[in-house]
């Protein structure tokens, strides 16, 4: 067993149950994409369910060997032996994606931003290890409340499948998982994203400092101007960064004026 990748490969059939079933009620008509597959359990879980065209994206070579000596003669299925930060979505069938996998630590909120990005994302279920999904889920007054919370909920509305022990992986993590579901809703345009995730990101900078210098400092921004975006968003200037909500990082970016966003 190779750890080269952080793998805790999945073997609890509640489990996989669990996942594949939400996988394929959910992704009906939709091109199904397996991140990470691994030695294929919840590849094998979908096509139980009657799954077909799956693509999977395997960046380890030696689990690519294992689920084509593995996987049915004749399985509608494409592998791309790829890392899926570095892989090209074009590669995909045409159509609406829905994406799937357990994700591991080091690289699951770069994969989620991915996937979030995606123009055409009907959904997603994916496992997380517990920490980084309350991280996801945190509201304002939460322990975990931070970036990952806001840039994951201005694209998708997320609700928990389900938790995962230790127990149900081999070899055993040390610590909890849990399966989040994503429906995308985009509550801010696109093309104004980069900009939000800009606010976003330098307002938790400084974490300490209040939202008016820690966004002063971070965007490079005149503090007089800046102090007058925050009135007019209706943000107290001594405020910090997590102690705002979503709808106030939303309203902050309204009136942010245009030509200033492009600054930012």
């Amino acid at each position: 067993m190779r750890q080269k990748y952080g793998q805790n490969f999945l073997v609890n059939r509640g489990v996989i149950d669990k996942i594949c079933g939400a996988a394929v009620n959910l992704s009906r008509g939709k091109i199904l994409v397996e991140i990470g597959p691994g030695r294929g359990a919840l590849t094998a879980g979908l096509l139980e369910r009657g799954a077909r065209g799956l693509q999977l994206v395997e960046i380890d070579p030696e689990m690519v060997k294992i689920l084509r000596a593995s996987l049915p003669a004749g399985a509608d299925i494409n592998i791309f032996e790829k890392d899926f930060l570095d892989f090209n979505l074009n590669l995909l069938p045409r159509g609406d994606k829905f994406f799937m996998g357990n994700l591991p630590y080091i690289a699951a909120a770069e994969i989620l931003d991915k996937v979030l990005a995606e123009e055409n994302l009907s959904g997603a279920v994916f496992m997380f290890q517990r920490e980084m999904a309350r991280r996801i889920t945190a509201a304002r007054g939460r322990e975990f409340y931070g970036p990952l919370s806001l840039l994951s909920q201005a694209r998708a509305n997320i609700e928990s499948l389900c938790r995962v022990s230790p127990g149900s992986f081999n070899p055993p993590p040390k610590v909890e998982s849990e399966v989040l579901v994503f429906t995308p809703e985009r509550k801010i345009p696109p093309a104004e994203f980069p900009v939000f995730k800009k606010i976003v990101n330098a307002a938790f900078a400084h974490k300490r400092k209040n939202i008016l210098n820690s966004l002063t400092e971070n965007l490079k921004v005149d503090k007089t101007a800046l102090a007058e975006t925050l009135s007019r968003a209706k943000i107290a200037p001594n405020a910090r960064a997590q102690e705002l909500a979503f709808e106030d990082y939303l309203n902050f970016l309204e009136a942010v004026p245009a030509y200033s966003k492009l600054l930012i």
